[in-house]
């Protein structure tokens, strides 16, 4: 469920996940025998048994899978409209609905404790596993361990593996069979060991957390997961709208949020239903001719969750499907830059001052401000979508 660009839970480990105490902290890289020596080591100083350890990491080894997929997270690169068509499915949408009916009382139970509407639960559970289906057969032991020693992000993996060595020390973790996303996370709804710590939550009162095998289980604990983060309970997160051509597009973006009251006088008509009295900021993924959302706070609590632009505004979109939304309006955005262009985009930000939150061809939040900022200066209009034209004006 969090990503840094990965599995969608992985950028909340990046957040949410406090620093753990490190009396002897395991470096990065080095011959991985050696890697294994320190995680021993560092597991005794953080008050584990050191015979429960070495038992723990017995069977250890590096995943080449894990680092290939590590690097190869191009569909990130993908506009919204493209992404939300290839993952928002007839399919997928008719399991959403049969789902919702199938754990109604779960729902309830779950809205009523957490504030958490079925949409968003029903939307991260059906992108992130297909409703438990598919979970991932990566060794998660080996995934985290492969991740830690690796240098690239060492310091949000290594906390995990002691998270889960926790969990194997309480006899809900077993080194050889458990299993999941390449990232280490674990069941239907994709959650790292130290979120289960946290979160983890006996939905079906079995006296067990199963995020595996029990959906209620993975429910609640996501629900719990996003009130820890800052769910606002029983608000929207995302709504379809309308906007005037005139508007004054510089007032776009997340970071320009304004009380949709302020919105409505601007000319801003929602598809369907009404405003309500909250801030709001006018997403538009596509630029001025594409589709336009107001994102509420409860979107932005989503970038704890995953850190990918372009899914959560997918994720948010299809959760308003499931709650009966219509399908929304794609308009007619110019064409994206492909993968070069945005790198050449990005090179050129960057070298003007920019912080583009890394050159990765991705254009994600802090990419599409700087594109803002950029198009201000030169007397464009600020929408945020970065066209050829601006890469050559750049």
């Amino acid at each position: 469920m969090r990503h840094v660009l990965v599995p969608l839970c992985l950028a909340l480990a990046a957040g949410a996940v406090p620093a753990l105490p490190a009396l002897a902290q395991t470096g990065c890289g080095g011959s991985f025998p050696a890697f294994l020596d320190g995680v021993k080591r560092e597991a005794a100083s953080r008050g584990h048994d050191p015979a429960a350890a070495a038992r723990f990491l017995a069977g250890a080894r590096q995943d080449p899978r894990v680092l290939k997929a590590d690097r190869a997270q191009g569909i990130f690169q993908m506009n919204f409209t493209d992404f939300a068509r290839r993952v928002i499915s007839a399919n997928r949408i008719q399991n959403g609905q049969k789902n919702a009916q199938r754990h109604a009382a779960t729902f309830a139970a779950i809205q009523q404790q957490y504030g958490v509407p079925k949409g968003i639960l029903l939307a991260f559970w059906g992108l992130e596993t297909d409703f438990g289906q598919v979970q991932g057969d990566f060794n998660t032991l080996n995934a985290l361990l492969t991740l830690a020693h690796d240098c690239r992000r060492p310091d949000l993996f290594r906390p995990q593996v002691f998270a889960a060595l926790t969990l194997y020390e309480r006899g809900d973790f077993d080194p050889a069979r458990t299993t999941g996303a390449w990232a280490g996370e674990i069941g239907q709804v994709q959650m790292l060991p130290a979120d289960i710590l946290e979160n983890g939550v006996d939905g079906d009162g079995n006296g067990h957390v199963d995020l595996k095998g029990s959906a209620a289980d993975a429910l609640f604990s996501g629900a719990k997961m996003l009130r820890s983060i800052g769910w606002r309970p029983n608000e929207p997160w995302l709504q379809e709208v309308t906007v005037p051509a005139g508007l004054d597009w510089s007032r776009s973006g997340l970071n320009h949020p304004a009380p949709a009251r302020d919105w409505a006088a601007m000319g801003v008509r929602p598809r369907q239903g009404s405003l309500p009295d909250l801030p709001a900021a006018l997403l538009l993924p596509q630029g001025r001719n594409g589709p336009a959302f107001l994102a509420y706070p409860n979107f932005n609590v989503l970038f704890e969750w995953n850190k990918s632009f372009v899914y959560v505004t997918s994720a948010a979109y299809f959760a308003t499907r499931l709650e009966g939304a219509a399908v929304f309006d794609p308009g007619n955005p110019g064409p994206a830059l492909s993968g070069e262009q945005m790198l050449a985009l990005q090179r050129k930000l960057v070298a003007r001052g920019h912080d583009v939150g890394g050159v990765d061809g991705i254009l994600g939040e802090m990419t599409r401000e700087a594109v803002q900022a950029e198009q201000q200066r030169l007397g464009l209009p600020a929408d945020a979508w970065p066209t050829p034209d601006l890469l050559n004006r750049l």
